[in-house]
């Protein structure tokens, strides 16, 4: 073969399928897969930090709770008994965890396992937690004239005023390193000494004990504006004792950290038989004071104790240096109690002129409050102003109603048409004003006409401006209790037509305060019948008839209508309806409170028995068939209307004389004012008999003719709800202690009156002479 040389070629050969060989291959699935996975794992990502969330805000709500739970448990125990409960309670669930079908069989019966019953290891049961600390001192202070001020306010009123000064204690005694022990009722007890014994437990109690007394003396001041009339006139009244004393845990159902021993009943002895606004100690306290060097603190008792269980008992009076006693705090001349137990001492002008300030300031507080509930329903409603010329015209006439034998009584209504409830579409109560506000000018106007009233009540022991403050409290307490009907679904509508429509128009509830606000003003202490005898100007003017109460509304009205109160007007009343519907309730509101005219008295007996009782006939012998002529829903509606004039005018006359239906602090209190009032007139020539002849039987009928009559009256309207059983039941109470007291305190109060009445003449000699 031939050698021959052979060429290789390379070749490439590119192979591209077809579009439809392509098509069938073709396939996004890894896509989706991919996104699949992503997905998955963002979703268990996020469901993650979504459950790592709700852990930490759980976790978040379980430390919260034991924080409080802890800060409760530390204000009722102290650290070590603390850490004995903690240590009790570990050995007790130790004891249930091995008792295993035991604590299954209480569990499936609903049992409760007895924790003192509970054996501990060996069989044993558990031993209280209890010591004895030898070196104490403790306090008792309780508020003095408490009891009967709370009777006149609303329940949130009275914890009102607790949180806020035992809160201030509590931080005293923080900072002062002294226990807080328990508040029984409105007694506060703390003890210094213990858990932590401390050797100048005396001494550190004494200057807790004054700082609250200081704090007391303040709060109540500044409290008066938000809680109303006689709040500054509480006082504190404070008792210390040292001594051994035996501290535990009294256990059961409730558990409390309690002191025993004879310790604890002397300061509670040291407390009952003090003085309001000063501080009483015992002799061994006070014997603990003086080793110390602090017997400059102390002021000995003049007259000794008669302690219960205890006998005769030297005390003695503390003051600590840097903060003097406020034993003047009730000193206005009548105590808190009722009595005048200072009628020598004539309470200071400048005193006065404060207390009153402040009252004034509570009840622009209460208007303006009823003010933002006005302008809120009106919004509510939609209702426009209405242009002022024609409300201009209203005003200016309504200053002319005394022209020739127009007066003020010839205005009482027998009905006063109050809003429907198509109008009225909520009740007052449910209008929500938390974020209300007046215009500063319309606050200064009110401001100033409450201040200006205030200076147009003359200095009478009863009817002054104290007592109209008094009327305006009940008044604003028996509106804000009128309830709803005891159903189990009540609609707005339903509390509309229980209520008479009542609760439905704010402007009634302000009509209502406003004319108890000025109801006695210009009262010149003596009665209509007297001014009529005497011939006065005002007797001639108002034609004998309710004459106080026609000026009262006169003048009060006229201030009014004065310029200077413009924007406040427009804030009562926008349209002439609501004019016409302001000034016929204050007209017929401020006439009721004249309970001795026999034609307002025999009007107002006819509309009731018309109105809550079907047999009734009117005295003009208009028959029941044509009283209630008309379609039933008419029939209806002027029945409602009736009862809702009537209800507003036995709401003003039971807070007229709430005092005899409250507290017997509070009626002895205003009773003796009113003695006081009478027998100045009959001092002054203004009176023929001598009151003091006439005034326990006097009361006696009064209780048994009006009194008690009119609180049943509160009661069968039946929208007063327990408010109406409390007057009643004090009513009662009241009128057994007169009966059984009367006739002694009418002697104590001719002695107290004489005694006020000799500082007034030793006064004004003081003043002649000084001139």
């Amino acid at each position: 073969p031939n050698n021959a040389t052979c060429d290789s070629t390379s070749f490439t050969i590119t192979v591209y399928p077809t579009e439809q060989f392509e098509n069938v291959y073709k396939t996004d699935a890894p896509f989706y897969y991919t996104l699949t996975v992503v997905l998955i794992f963002l979703f268990t990502m996020v469901a993650f930090l979504l459950f790592d969330c709700l852990v930490q805000r759980r976790q978040a709500a379980i430390l919260s709770t034991a924080l409080r739970q802890n800060a409760l448990v530390s204000s009722l125990f102290p650290k070590n008994i603390q850490k004995q409960l903690m240590e009790e309670l570990d050995q007790q669930e130790a004891v249930k965890n091995k008792t295993g079908k035991a604590s299954l069989r209480s569990y499936l019966n609903d049992e409760v396992m007895e924790v003192e019953d509970a054996p501990l290891k060996g069989g044993e049961k558990s031993k209280p937690i209890a010591d004895l600390f030898p070196e104490t001192t403790i306090m008792f202070a309780d508020i003095a004239g408490f009891t009967a001020w709370s009777s006149t306010r609303e329940p949130t009123q009275v914890f009102t005023l607790l949180e806020a000064l035992y809160g201030e204690f509590d931080s005293i005694a923080k900072r002062r390193r002294v226990f807080k022990v328990e508040v029984v009722g409105d007694c506060y007890v703390a003890v210094a000494g213990l858990p932590d014994p401390r050797p100048d437990h005396a001494v550190a109690m004494a200057k807790f004990a004054n700082d609250c007394l200081n704090r007391m003396f303040r709060m109540v001041r500044k409290l008066e504006v938000e809680l109303g009339p006689d709040t500054a006139e509480l006082g504190l009244r404070v008792g210390l004792h040292s001594g051994p004393v035996v501290a535990g845990v009294l256990r059961g159902d409730k558990s409390r950290f309690q002191l025993f021993g004879d310790t604890m009943n002397t300061a509670s002895r040291m407390e009952s038989n003090g003085v309001p606004g000063r501080i009483q100690v015992s002799q061994d306290t006070a014997n603990l004071l003086i080793a110390v060097g602090k017997e400059h603190w102390l002021k000995a008792r003049e007259e000794k104790i008669t302690a219960k269980g205890k006998g005769d008992m030297q005390t003695y009076f503390l003051q600590v240096d840097g903060g003097g006693s406020r034993s003047d705090q009730s000193s206005t001349g009548i105590s808190s109690c009722g009595d005048l137990s200072a009628a020598d001492a004539l309470p200071d002008p400048e005193e006065v002129l404060e207390r009153r300030n402040r009252v004034a300031e509570w009840t622009v507080e209460v208007l303006a409050q009823q003010l933002k509930v006005i302008l809120e329903g009106r919004k509510l409603r939609d209702i426009k102003p209405e242009p002022l010329e024609a409300i201009k015209e209203l005003e200016q006439n309504s200053l002319s109603a005394r022209v020739g034998d127009k007066t003020v009584i010839n205005e009482v209504a027998e009905c006063i048409i109050l809003p429907d409830y198509t109008a009225a579409k909520k009740s007052t109560s449910q209008l929500d004003v938390s974020e209300a506000t007046l215009d500063e000018e319309v606050m200064d106007q009110l401001r100033s006409y409450v201040q200006t009233i205030a200076s147009l009540y003359n200095d009478n022991p009863f009817h002054s401006f104290d007592h109209a403050n008094h009327v305006v409290m009940s008044v604003n307490k028996l509106l804000s209790r009128i309830t709803a009907p005891d159903l189990d679904e009540c609609t707005a509508k339903d509390i509309h037509d229980h209520t008479f429509g009542i609760t439905s128009d704010p402007l009634t509830w302000f009509a209502c305060i406003y004319s108890a606000l000025i109801h006695d003003v210009d009262h010149s202490g003596v009665p209509n019948a007297q001014l009529v005898k005497e011939g006065a100007p005002i007797a001639t003017l108002y034609n004998s008839k309710s004459v106080a109460e026609q000026n009262s509304f006169d003048i009060a009205w006229d201030l009014l209508m004065e310029p200077t109160y413009k924007n406040l007007r427009k804030t009562i009343y926008s349209t002439e309806a609501e004019f016409k519907r302001f000034r016929q309730l204050v007209v017929n509101s401020v006439m009721a409170t004249d309970i001795v005219d026999k034609d307002l008295k025999e009007l107002r007996n006819n509309r009731w028995y018309a109105a809550f009782n079907e047999d009734a006939q009117t005295t003009s012998g208009e028959s029941k068939t044509s009283r209630t002529s008309g379609s039933g829903s008419e029939i209806a509606e002027r029945t409602k209307v009736l009862k809702a004039t009537i209800v507003i005018e036995h709401l003003i006359q039971a807070s007229d004389v709430a005092h005899t239906m409250q507290h017997w602090h509070i009626y002895r209190r205003w009773n003796e004012r009113f003695f006081m009032e009478c027998y100045q007139a009959y001092l002054d020539g203004r009176a023929e008999k001598n009151p003091a002849k006439t005034w326990y039987k006097g009361e006696i009928g009064f209780f048994d003719f009006y009194i008690i009559p009119l609180a049943k009256k509160l009661k069968d309207c039946g929208v007063f709800g327990v408010s109406s059983d409390e007057y009643l039941s004090y009513a009662m109470q009241n009128r057994r202690e007169w009966e059984e007291r009367g006739e002694d305190m009418v002697r104590e109060m001719v002695k107290n009156a004489r005694r006020r009445d000799l500082a007034v003449a030793k006064k004004d000699r003081a003043g002649g002479a000084g001139l």
